[in-house]
Order: structure tokens, then C-alpha cells, then sequence
């Protein structure tokens, strides 16, 4: 229902930006030969649409703000890629390495103002206000992003450490709004009570921190063939992630000696960045990463049960929860 809708509204762009876009979502080669397989999982514009279900809406009332919610974390990808150096996603060369710089930033801006103007023009008495709750939601994914970098810059112990509890407000930004914004722009646009919507959102954040928990442990542990991408990657770029500040947060021996070998001068190789990722997982953080995940889908669930909700698709939100943690573990 929402691809078809998605795919008219980035063919209205300019080429060039049209291009690049639907490189990143998957569509299509450099130059737009057709490309076979997935564009990736839809999970926000399966929240959006089922949010629409539970408030009592048919699925069609969220299309627009499906489309929203996927222009947008596109961009974010095509900005993030490059603010993190990454060169590759989903198995192939990120929109940046294939296009260049500039014209993936101008491609992710593309993306930006085409979602404000899908929400601003959608049917119906909802539209302003679901541009607000997009507007919102993406200034708290800036700030989430603005953290996470420069977090990068502080130090790994002592009084200028990264505490946990602020990586978790971080990813709850960075990764959390946006899958709230999906939920709630899916009520929102279903005309549904605000307390309905609200509920929605928290839950969607909530899911959002069991994501990137999730995702900061597949980023150590994962297969490079099921992510997409390198293994040990985040090690490498010394990027603060929540199974190796929770490792740090112990005080364990094998926290000491985490934090002395990343301390250590110059670029980590092959057999330093196992031997951090064991040590890592002896110090407990790939457990309590996990741990977090899990806890924040209950918190997810609770949020559900506080307000009416029709029953198929709140079944079927239910049963969307466990695939984001259970993905690729």
C-alpha cells in the first residue's frame, strides 16, 4: 500500500535527487538499472499504518504519513552515512561513495522537504498538526544525532565519561522519535484522541531504544551478511555504543582492561578489536544491551494497554515488537 505511494512521490523530484533516493531505498543500480531484492524492513510505515488500524481508521488515512516517515529516515541514512564515514550500506556502497558528498547531501534535503510537503498536503483536518508532530519529532533526531557525535569526543573513563542513562536519552532522540512519530502520525491522521496518540508515541520511542540496542549489538556481534554491514565496525571508529559503555560501567577487571585498550594510540586491528569485543561480552554489556532491549519492549506493551485499542491490529502491533529485537539474534 505505501511503496507505490512512496515510489510516485520521489518520481516527482527532480532527477538527479530521484535518483539517488531510490538508490538508497533499495529500487534501483547507479544510473537506475531495476534491482532486485529488499528495500528494507518497512517497520516505521508498518507502525503508521497499524496505528491508524487500532484508532479505528481504515489504513489508508496513514499512506501520507507512511510516505512522511520514510522520506525522513531516509534522509537521516543518507546524512548519517556520511557524519559516520560509512561506506557502505545494505551490502553495496553508500549513496555518498557512489554519488559523492554533495549530491547525497542535496538528495537526503530532497527527501526533507518532499515529507513536509506530503504531510502538509494530505486530505482531510489533520494535516497541519501532523506536520507539527513531524517537525518536533525531527528536531529531538537532531539533538539525538548532535549528542551521539559528540559523544565521540568524550573521553572513555572518568568525569567526562558518557553515562549510560544519557546514551539511552540519546538513542531515544536518535532513533526513538522517529519510530514514535510513525505511531503517532498513523493515529494522528486517523483522527484519534490525543491521549491515544500520545500512548502511541511513547511506544514507539520505547521500541526505538530496543532498536538501536539491538542494533549496537548486531554492530559487535553480527553477521556482516544479515546487517549489512562490516563487523566490528563500531569498535573500530571507537563510537560509544551501549554494550561497551555498560561494559566500561562495571568496574570489573575486564572493564579496566576494555577501557585501557581503548584508550590505547593509533588504529585498532583485527585481533585488538576482537579482543575488545570479548571483552565486552565478559564485562556483561552485550547481555545488558540485550537485557535494555527487552525492558524497553515491555515498557512498549504497557504503553499499548493504556488505551483503547481495536483488537486485530493491536494484535498485530504486538506481534511487530519482538521481530525488532528478535531480528537477527
Amino acid at each position: 500500500m505505501v511503496e507505490p505511494a512512496l515510489r510516485a512521490r520521489v518520481a516527482g523530484m527532480h532527477a538527479w535527487p530521484a535518483e539517488m533516493a531510490g538508490y538508497t531505498f533499495g529500487w534501483w543500480e547507479r544510473g537506475g538499472a531495476p534491482r532486485a531484492g529488499s528495500s528494507g524492513k518497512g517497520v516505521r510505515q508498518a507502525l503508521a499504518v497499524l496505528c491508524a488500524e487500532a484508532a479505528g481508521a481504515p489504513a489508508e488515512a496513514a499512506v501520507d504519513g507512511a510516505v512522511a516517515v520514510e522520506l525522513v529516515h531516509t534522509f537521516s541514512l543518507l546524512h548519517d552515512d556520511i557524519m559516520d564515514g560509512d561506506e557502505t550500506r545494505r551490502q553495496r556502497p553508500s549513496a555518498w561513495k557512489a554519488y559523492g558528498t554533495g549530491p547525497a547531501v542535496l538528495a537526503g534535503d530532497a527527501l526533507f522537504a518532499l515529507a513536509f510537503e506530503v504531510l502538509a498536503g494530505s486530505p482531510g483536518p489533520h494535516g497541519g498538526a501532523a506536520v507539527r508532530r513531524l517537525s518536533g519529532d525531527m528536531a529531538d533526531v537532531v539533538a539525538g544525532q548532535a549528542e551521539d557525535l559528540l559523544f565521540e569526543g568524550r573521553p572513555w573513563t572518568g568525569a567526562g565519561a558518557v553515562p549510560v542513562d544519557a546514551y539511552l536519552r540519546m538513542a531515544e532522540q536518535k532513533t526513538g522519535a522517529l519510530l514514535g512519530c510513525a505511531a503517532a502520525l498513523g493515529a494522528l491522521l486517523a483522527g484519534a484522541p490525543g491521549a491515544t496518540v500520545d500512548a502511541l508515541s511513547t511506544a514507539g520511542r520505547q521500541l526505538g531504544v530496543a532498536f538501536q540496542a539491538v542494533d549496537d549489538v548486531l554492530g559487535l556481534w553480527g553477521d556482516p551478511a544479515a546487517t549489512g554491514k562490516p563487523v566490528h565496525g563500531d569498535l573500530r571508529r571507537r563510537k560509544k555504543t551501549l554494550p561497551v559503555l555498560t561494559a566500561l560501567a562495571t568496574g570489573t577487571p575486564a572493564s579496566r582492561r576494555l577501557a585501557d585498550l581503548l584508550r590505547a594510540p593509533g588504529p585498532l586491528d583485527g585481533a585488538a578489536l576482537r579482543r575488545a569485543a570479548a571483552l565486552v561480552e565478559e564485562a556483561g554489556g552485550r547481555e545488558a544491551a540485550t537485557a535494555e532491549a527487552h525492558l524497553r519492549l515491555d515498557r512498549a506493551r504497557a504503553c499499548l494497554d493504556e488505551v483503547p485499542l481495536a483488537p486485530e491490529p493491536a494484535g498485530r502491533l504486538l506481534a511487530l515488537l519482538p521481530y525488532v529485537v528478535g531480528r537477527s539474534l
